[in-house]
């Protein structure tokens, strides 16, 4: 089944993908309230929309990110990737002994998330602009200390995530060891739609890996293209690890990571040493593909000014007396 958020004749409602058309849930009901209400119950309030009236046309309404999720992880869980933006980020050319250890992720703005269709201002003082092409599982059950059996059936669904990056800010702020800050938080695609859990079920491999394609163009012409299931550990494993020591609840989102082979722009500079392709600049289109998901297209647009930032201050030292 496949959930969205949309807005249409300035309403926003939740509803059921259909043939071509939206089968809106009650108005009170939105895509966050049915990962809160688990898949079985999800997919019974769904299939109601679906045998009840039509609402509008697919092709007539703005789709918005699916769900307003609590908080967002992101991995990176792609060795591919890793290889060729760490070279880019921090001119090392190989990948630290330690990613192979355990999975790393970071938090990031669950307030910055934009849908397919809209637009993607460049972010303040940003002049090295990238996309990163992921899937995001979505979780449906609170759990802790997960193991990994548990964790593959907390997950309610799947989206694609386009983790949008500012090279050059994150380049920065790396270098102090904390971060990324600002060259993450600006924003993060996830669309077009959530798709369930069920719609996967006999599609992993023997290790638990979803063998999905993965596509990312720029202006029709395409960058990169690779397989979910290239990545280091499934889904489970990622979610079992977010899990332990703490908790994850529903509406929680977890991204795959950026693929390799071309799924960001800085994993091709690294290996290239020059920005080739070029930066991202208004006017450019990004469409991302993912098999069994759908699509998700954005515009770059010309954003904001940057403010200048004052420099730290000489560094005190005074102290309190005794």
């Amino acid at each position: 089944m496949r959930l969205a958020t949309y807005e249409h004749r300035g309403e926003r409602r939740a509803g059921v993908i259909g043939t071509g058309r939206l089968y809106p849930l009650p108005r009170d009901v939105s895509v966050l309230d049915l990962t809160r209400l688990g898949l079985p119950g999800a997919l019974r309030l769904g299939r109601a929309a679906l045998a009840g009236a039509p609402g509008p046309a697919l092709a007539d309404v703005r789709l918005l990110p699916p769900l307003e999720p609590p908080t967002v992880r992101d991995f990176v869980a792609f060795e591919e990737h890793v290889e060729g933006v760490v070279r880019s980020v921090s001119g090392d050319a190989a990948v630290a002994p330690e990613w192979y250890e355990a999975p790393t992720f970071y938090f990031t703005n669950p307030y910055a998330m934009i849908g397919t269709g809209d637009s993607m201002p460049v972010p303040p003082g940003c002049t090295e602009l990238d996309f990163e092409l992921e899937v995001a599982a979505v979780i449906g059950r609170a759990g802790t200390n997960l193991t990994p059996e548990q964790a593959h059936e907390a997950i309610f669904g799947y989206t694609i995530l386009n983790d949008w990056s500012a090279r050059d800010l994150q380049r920065r702020e790396m270098k102090v060891n904390l971060g990324p800050a600002k060259g993450k938080d600006f924003a993060s695609t996830l669309g077009p739609w959530l798709v369930t859990a069920d719609e996967f079920a006999g599609r992993h491999d023997a290790d638990g890996f979803l063998p999905l394609g993965m596509t990312v163009a720029v202006n029709g012409v395409e960058i990169g293209r690779d397989l979910l299931s290239n990545m280091g550990w499934p889904f489970a494993e990622l979610v079992a690890y977010a899990s332990r020591g703490t908790w994850v609840r529903p509406g929680d989102v977890l991204g795959s990571g950026t693929c390799g082979n071309g799924g960001c722009l800085g994993e091709l500079w690294g290996r290239r040493g020059r920005l080739d392709p070029p930066p991202l600049k208004p006017g450019d289109a990004v469409t991302m593909t993912v098999e069994g998901i759908g699509m998700i297209v954005n515009t770059v647009v010309a954003g904001v000014d940057a403010k200048p930032v004052a420099p730290a201050r000489p560094r005190p030292r005074d102290r309190p007396d005794r």
